[in-house]
């Protein structure tokens, strides 16, 4: 099993390109959110209706967690910190809009993934999760260990 380490080293080579990082730093947290708008949007069975915060995507987001702890403490805090903002964003968007929040989610969803084919066609390499879809979750861990690098949180 890979460390984290190992997964944003690899995920790291088709990600140099600058304009391709410009576009990830914009378009991975969108997937990220609309990602958990979907499965926040999925009717939850009567016999997990324990909570309005147990549903599929909290559910999706607390095994996540679970593969970012190989990541190490620090992206681990910070990634559960984006999950439960990204989430409770889901749920305040949820209450504020008329429309079904699935269909916000969808135009997000395509016009992120359109940006991140657009630096991948600049970086001329295909993107990671074409090779493993574990690089899905990669990504958000590989912003924030990059953030983390340039303020000196870790080494």
């Amino acid at each position: 099993m890979k460390s984290g380490l190992e997964w944003i080293a690899e995920y790291s080579e088709s990600h140099r390109n600058p304009t391709n990082k410009l576009l990830h730093w914009i378009c991975v947290p969108a997937i990220m959110w609309t990602v958990i708008a979907f499965l926040w949007s999925i009717p939850v069975p009567q016999f997990l209706q324990l909570h309005p915060w147990i549903n599929f995507a909290s559910i999706f987001m607390a095994i996540a967690m679970v593969f970012y702890i190989s990541f190490g403490f620090k992206i681990l805090m910070a990634m559960l910190l984006m999950a439960v903002a990204m989430l409770g964003f889901t749920e305040w968007l949820a209450q504020a809009v008329t429309i079904p929040i699935w269909q916000i989610a969808l135009v997000v969803f395509v016009l992120a993934w359109i940006g991140q084919f657009i630096g991948h066609h600049i970086e001329g390499k295909k993107p990671s999760f074409f090779k493993d879809l574990q690089f899905l979750l990669v990504g958000p861990a590989w912003e924030v260990n990059y953030f983390f690098r340039k303020i000196g949180f870790i080494r």
